[in-house]
């Protein structure tokens, strides 16, 4: 059935016209010309463009299927391998071990311009899996060998600003995934001021396509309000008026690469940028959002709650007067709230602490967009990025789950109810 459905896409290259799409990636396998492997990984992956979903469905399990591993041949391998440990027999072990379906996807990458479309692919692969499971090993090796290909050694780190092509800069707009770009005018007050930052990775194969970029506010002191760092008539400051980076937006570009972290070595590296460009920038943290507030809120049994919630509903003005409860429920949901695997149930909790952060600051009121209202009532975190205490919370947190965080914030999140609004 997989080769009735996909033979009957036309091929461009003479050499294929007699084959179909599964001997094609047999023949991409078996080969061993490095030319003639260029030429049938690109003409899969056009028969691959040209295909339905339903096509697509069929490769999809046919790589699955008819280039898996054979477990009895696996069994056989560490057997040998346990009774005489060589480098032949590791060898036979690795070969059984590894599916032919690597092999094959990094054949395919041989084509230009493979590896963007390897993503791409992958993406698809991502938004199949709820319904067809028995995908899940395909997805293991694709992403198997993403962490590989796109290892932090191989990125390029490039700053954006206005100079940068416009392809790339109309790829920032749409890939902006924490505060709307709204249009050209936008994006310039966020790349073209002296104080204003905006740093982006990129794989040497796929030099036009960002993989992840982080914006950054030069500012005197800790911002507590992310609409006046985005308020079109404010003023830029020089550089050496500043003394804080801001990273107040971190955006993913690829989804084809869910699950391949480059947050953590971008921050470092920026880090790194920034203090040797302007000593005179001591402090580096987040402006970040709490995006799991509103429905730890919506399940919690303070009374304040309940209040905060309807408050938020009504705008930002009705939601001034609950500003210390708010505080201290965010303040106790970043600190104490887990999910069940035992790490904070915020996600964004989560990264920045993985990174080495520390919660710093809690602000009501930083974030008064319909956005902000309905995801944390308005709510937003600093995460403090000390370089000398970088690694050392990292390996706290990775090792026990131990959540860095400033004598401010653990008093906020063990103060009593604010008098007269809870028990």
């Amino acid at each position: 059935m997989v080769a009735g459905l996909l033979e009957r896409t036309p091929f461009r290259s003479q050499a294929a016209t007699e084959a179909g799409l599964p001997a094609l990636c047999q023949a991409l396998v078996s080969g061993r010309g490095e030319v003639s492997g260029k030429r049938i990984a690109a003409e899969i992956l056009s028969r691959y463009r040209e295909i339905g979903p339903e096509e697509r469905l069929a490769f999809f399990h046919s790589m699955a299927k008819d280039m898996d591993v054979e477990p009895a041949s696996i069994i056989k391998a560490a057997q040998a391998y346990a009774e005489a440990p060589s480098g032949r027999s590791y060898q036979a072990l690795a070969t059984a071990a590894e599916p032919p379906r690597q092999e094959f996807l990094r054949r395919l990458n041989q084509a230009p311009g493979a590896t963007f479309e390897l993503v791409k692919m992958r993406l698809e692969l991502l938004k199949l899996l709820p319904d067809h499971p028995e995908l899940g090993p395909l997805d293991v090796d694709f992403t198997h060998l993403f962490r590989s290909w796109f290892n932090r050694g191989f990125l390029v780190l490039r700053r954006i600003d206005w100079h940068t092509p416009a392809n790339i800069l109309e790829k920032i707009i749409q890939y902006e995934a924490v505060h709307a770009i709204n249009d050209w005018s936008d994006l310039q007050r966020r790349v073209l001021p002296t104080d204003r930052r905006c740093f982006a990775f990129f794989h040497p194969a796929m030099l036009e396509e960002p993989l992840i970029f982080v914006e950054v506010a030069l500012t005197p002191g800790v911002p507590d309000s992310v609409q006046q760092l985005l308020a079109e008539a404010r003023a830029p400051i020089s550089e050496a008026e500043a003394d804080t980076a801001v990273f107040y937006s971190i955006s993913n570009c690829q989804e084809g690469l869910r699950g391949i972290s480059f947050g953590n070595s971008l921050i470092k590296q920026v880090v790194e940028e920034l203090h040797h460009e302007l000593p005179g920038i001591t402090t580096f943290v987040t402006l970040s959002p709490i995006p799991g507030l509103m429905k730890h809120l919506s399940a919690s049994e303070d009374p304040a709650a309940a209040a905060i919630i309807a408050a938020s509903r009504e705008g930002a003005s009705a939601l001034a007067p609950h500003s210390a409860d708010l505080r201290r429920l965010a303040a106790d949901y970043l600190l104490n709230a887990r999910n069940a695997r035992g790490e904070p149930a915020d996600p964004v909790a989560r990264f920045h602490l993985g990174n080495g952060a520390q919660v710093h600051k809690i602000h009501a009121g930083a974030d008064t967009s319909p956005n902000g209202l309905r995801q944390s009532a308005g709510a937003m975190v600093n995460y403090l990025y000390d370089p000398a205490r970088i690694e050392t919370n990292h390996e706290a947190f990775v090792s026990d789950q131990v959540i860095a965080a400033s004598k401010e914030v653990r008093a906020l999140s063990q103060a009593a109810p604010a008098a007269g609004k809870t028990k």
